[in-house]
């Protein structure tokens, strides 16, 4: 009896070590190069192992899938860049199409930058000369102002106000001045930068001149 219960014992142990190994088969090997360069193949993978990359292993020791390597600090660096780089020449595309949308030749790009200038330019003119006709009724005004005060007559607070609101006038004139100068100097910036595009997009060389004064149609 003691001798049937033995190897019953010994026959159920060796059956659950086979169960055992099957279910470490199924669940997967792992095949790496561990620190010092060698293969294991193991159950189990060192977590710094893993960053070397590895294979699993099925029950028959077939590879069922293979782990590359983490990417280093200079292949994420590398992927980064080109992911910006790409971005960027995606925008510079949707630039370039609406480009393209407004003006097929250099030339058309010169010509509508000419005529900006000459409205932006003919607005300056306007009010230097609206600058010219409040300064000339300041003078008169300071004039006026200045003979009473040597005649030992008081300056009419109407004067005084109107001499004010003139000086005010031409100051805020100046400001419209100096913006619009400085927009013409960006109108111009941003039409060379388009021009040069053109012609690069487009293959096509200009013909015109960039300065209106040398421009012939």
């Amino acid at each position: 009896m003691h001798k049937h219960l033995t190897a019953f014992s010994a026959t159920a142990t060796a059956l659950l070590l086979t169960l055992g190994m099957a279910t470490v088969a199924e669940a997967g090997m792992y095949r790496y190069i561990d620190e010092n360069g060698q293969v294991v193949i193991s159950n189990t993978i060192p977590q710094q192992a893993t960053k070397r990359g590895y294979d699993i292993l099925n029950s028959n020791g077939r590879i069922v899938e293979v782990i590359p390597p983490a990417p280093t600090e200079a292949e994420i660096a590398a992927r980064e860049a080109e992911k910006q780089r790409q971005e960027e020449l995606a925008i510079q595309r949707e630039k370039d199409a609406q480009l393209l949308k407004r003006f097929s030749h250099p030339d058309q790009a010169i010509r509508a930058m000419h005529r900006k200038l000459g409205e932006l330019r003919g607005l300056i003119q306007l009010k230097r000369g609206n600058i010219s006709v409040i300064s000339s009724q300041l003078d008169n005004e300071q004039s006026r102002a200045a003979n009473m005060e040597r005649s030992g007559q008081k300056i009419p607070e109407a004067t005084l106000e109107k001499i004010r609101r003139l000086e005010s006038q031409i100051r805020d004139i100046e400001k419209d001045i100096s913006w619009q100068t400085r927009e013409t100097d960006a109108l111009i910036q941003s039409f060379e930068a388009d021009i040069k595009r053109l012609e690069k997009v487009t293959g096509k060389t200009r013909t015109l001149s960039l300065d209106p004064e040398g421009a012939t149609d």
